[in-house]
């Protein structure tokens, strides 16, 4: 038995079907369907019980898969060390993120990354939606939360805050916003996230979290959007430290509130770096893990 029909066999169990399976490894369904049966042969036990509306583990497929797993995950280490031990890593790279975080954070260090790794080609899927690591094929994700939950591994890419800023037009034609509380009566530009939609919470040193009602005209689901709203003066709003630092620095936005921590939902978030491999971290995700904490560290993101 290859290790390929290992991986495939295990890719139906995390996917929960022969079809899914097939759609991430682009190949028709049948191909997949014959290799768990020859491997069932093979074996001479039943690792899947099948009915016309789903699939799932027998006892017996359960625990062999449980300890066939890690030793697939320690082959596929073994193999890329012998491969590419001190070699720059080959091959391609399939990650996502969000749309925004892609083009403030990703894009414009692309050039360097490649510029260190010429031989690894890079597939970037910049989305808003959570998609699937193992149905979609990629090697990582970007997520940004105060933390996670699930199957998948994650580690830390870089903590982030959250501000309320403004364009100085809204300001001089509404007058000062001086408290949190003052955004109670403002026409506030908001995310289009169950968080961001109606309260945003502030933290001041010493003193309890509390907690404003904010409401608006303008609900947004694109965080670019959103931060081209609040330039042209449309009102206040709650962005990412990362979305913002250029337009603070200008002088284009005003951090309304210097003195309080401010977040949607949890003050304490981050960008986390998830993979599925529950043994071991590819080179070629490692050396992207490394070179952005690197990078954003260096340009204190």
């Amino acid at each position: 038995m290859d290790i390929h029909s290992l991986k495939t066999i295990l890719l139906v169990r995390d996917l929960g079907s022969i079809a899914a399976a097939a759609r991430a490894l682009d190949v028709d369904a049948s191909n997949v369907s014959r290799l768990l049966a020859g491997v069932e042969r093979e074996l001479g036990l039943r690792l899947f019980q099948r009915s016309t509306r789903k699939l799932s583990l027998t006892e017996e497929g359960d625990r062999y898969l449980s300890r066939v797993a890690p030793l697939v995950d320690e082959l596929e280490a073994a193999r890329e060390d012998a491969a590419f031990k001190g070699l720059s890593p080959r091959g391609t790279l399939r990650m996502t993120a969000s749309v925004a975080f892609s083009q403030e954070i990703l894009v414009p260090l692309l050039p360097e990354f490649q510029e260190c790794h010429p031989d690894l080609t890079l597939e970037l899927f910049p989305s808003d939606a959570n998609l699937d690591l193992l149905a979609e094929g990629l090697d990582m994700a970007i997520r940004l939360a105060s933390t996670l939950k699930g199957d998948l591994i994650s580690t830390r890419l870089m903590r982030t805050h959250y501000r309320v800023v403004v364009a100085p037009s809204y300001l001089q034609h509404f007058g000062p916003i001086a408290h949190p509380d003052d955004l109670a009566s403002a026409n506030c530009l908001r995310f289009d996230l169950p968080d961001f939609r109606s309260f945003w919470r502030f933290r001041k040193t010493g003193e309890d979290p509390f907690a404003v009602e904010v409401s608006g005209t303008m609900v947004i689901s694109s965080a670019l959007s959103l931060r081209e709203t609040a330039r042209l003066g449309m009102g206040p709003v709650l962005l990412p430290d990362w979305l913002i630092t250029k337009d603070l620095a200008t002088g284009r936005l005003i951090n309304l509130f210097p003195e309080f921590d401010c977040a949607p939902a949890e003050f304490d978030t981050s960008a986390w770096v998830l993979y599925p491999s529950r043994s071991y971290l590819p080179q070629k995700v490692r050396v992207m893990i490394d070179f952005l904490k690197e990078e954003l560290g260096r340009h204190h993101i």
